[in-house]
């Protein structure tokens, strides 16, 4: 699996083009901004668009998804949980100044436990809300796409619409708990492991003992 993060937009969002290179197929996660660099890369890699992936419906995760769907018509998974998000995604971004095209509806379902593929690799999908109630990332037993559940350093904002920490803490030590050694791709920064932030996280030190104490 070869995996290209194209960083977009002015809350440097990360989109990732994933491709399975024994097939060529590819999809995207979180197309958030500049859509023609994002086709440009996909042109650029010679793979197939079978699919967009999203990890949750805030405006700098989907905000170029118009455009690319125009150019490449390829179903879009979301979790349902996130439809009210996505309705106001173009609200949301002129409250910062920002100007979004709608994004059109998703037409396939994410679910707990349900599985993503693109060419012959195959993920699974865990809802781990917190920062977006229908938050999701996508994981196998090398890597896990996380979008704004957890980062180097850091987790995802819960003083947001929709937002609730103690809801986000028990998302973060579910995907602490897939293993060390997994790549962890976040929606915003560097890629790291869950390993690192296991041990050097505050965020996650923390949650971890909380979680323990509400047991």
């Amino acid at each position: 699996m070869k995996i290209q993060t194209l960083t977009v937009g002015p809350l440097e969002e990360n989109c990732y083009l994933v491709i399975d290179e024994s097939t060529k197929r590819a999809v995207l996660i979180d197309p958030g901004d500049e859509p023609a660099r994002i086709l440009g890369a996909l042109r650029a890699s010679g793979a197939t668009l079978e699919g967009i992936w999203v990890t949750h419906a805030h405006f700098d995760h989907i905000g170029g998804l118009a455009a690319v769907l125009r150019a490449q018509p390829v179903p879009v998974h979301m979790h349902p949980l996130d439809a009210p998000l996505h309705e106001v995604a173009v609200d949301s971004a002129l409250r910062y100044g920002i100007r979004i095209e709608a994004p059109p509806a998703a037409d396939r379902e994410l679910a707990e436990g349900g599985r993503v593929k693109v060419g012959s690799q195959e993920l699974t999908v865990m809802h781990v809300p917190g920062h977006a109630p229908g938050h999701v990332a996508f994981y196998n037993e090398q890597l896990v796409f996380g979008g704004d559940c957890l980062f180097a350093g850091s987790i995802g904002n819960t003083a947001i619409p929709f937002g609730d920490r103690d809801t986000l803490d028990a998302s973060v030590a579910r995907l602490i708990a897939l293993g060390d050694e997994l790549t962890l791709y976040p929606g915003h920064g560097p890629a790291t492991t869950l390993g690192r932030e296991r041990l050097t996280n505050p965020f996650v030190i923390g949650t971890a003992r909380l979680v323990r104490l509400k047991r």
